[in-house]
């Protein structure tokens, strides 16, 4: 069946000589992997740029149901990053976020919502000037509420601590490792609350900023199976040194 739909790329390798497989979650089908002809030529009709990660797309594929690659019929850019790609900070976020999504997206069906968040975010992001250092933690944040295990924080009480693996804030201490004494709860309360025109606000040190990245991965890890350690994080965390 042949489908019209927005896309974002999570990843592409070469498969033979003349080919490439290219995984990507789209608005209107989830998680599709697609087997996509190397271009040729720079007159090419799918070109080879188009495949970078997060790269916004409009796509017309021909998806079969129990199809584990489908075939990519056309491709264009439907919001090209006018920044992303010539600011290596902002480049290797961009690198970041697709190595997360391609794990975390693993086996997510459509979910409209949740691409239009990630969609508007890389724009968002792309066109900002200053005050983005903190938007990888508010994405982080924020993506948990599209995948079921965002925290209640109305359940936040002064001194409770953040169990990590139930996500949610506690009076209790749990028998596991895997919580937050009182001090960093309360922190993680606090930057839950971050969106990205207030992040600017949030005044974080190049420790606290690892820190708080640490923490969420660990708590994506804890709440989906197989999630790996991220090759990309070394790169992120001598950002903004």
């Amino acid at each position: 069946m042949l489908v019209k739909t927005q896309a974002f790329v999570l990843h592409a390798f070469k498969y033979g000589e003349s080919r490439m497989i290219v995984d990507m979650f789209a608005r209107q089908a989830g998680r599709l992997s697609f087997i996509v002809p190397v271009p040729k030529s720079p007159s090419s009709r799918l070109k080879k740029q188009y495949f970078q990660p997060m790269t916004l797309l409009e796509i017309e594929g021909d998806i079969r149901q129990r199809a584990q690659l489908h075939k990519l019929r056309d491709a264009r850019l439907y919001a090209p990053y006018g920044s992303i790609p010539f600011s290596p900070e902002k480049l290797a976020v961009s690198l970041f976020v697709a190595e997360f999504l391609y794990h975390a997206l693993r086996s997510e069906q459509q979910n409209e919502p949740l691409y239009d968040f990630v969609s508007n975010s890389m724009q968002w992001y792309d066109a900002a000037t200053t005050g983005y250092a903190n938007f990888h933690l508010a994405f982080l944040m924020h993506m948990s509420r599209f995948l079921g295990f965002y925290p209640n924080l109305d359940d936040y009480a002064d001194g409770d601590i953040f169990d990590l693996r139930a996500a949610n804030f506690t009076e209790v201490v749990p028998l596991h490792r895997d919580f937050l004494q009182p001090d960093e709860a309360r922190r993680i309360q606090q930057l839950m609350r971050m969106s990205f025109p207030t992040m600017h606000l949030y005044r974080l040190s190049h420790h606290d900023r690892n820190r708080i990245t640490e923490v969420m991965l660990l708590y994506y890890r804890l709440h989906i199976p197989q999630f790996p350690e991220l090759k990309s994080i070394g790169v992120l965390q001598d950002l903004w040194a």
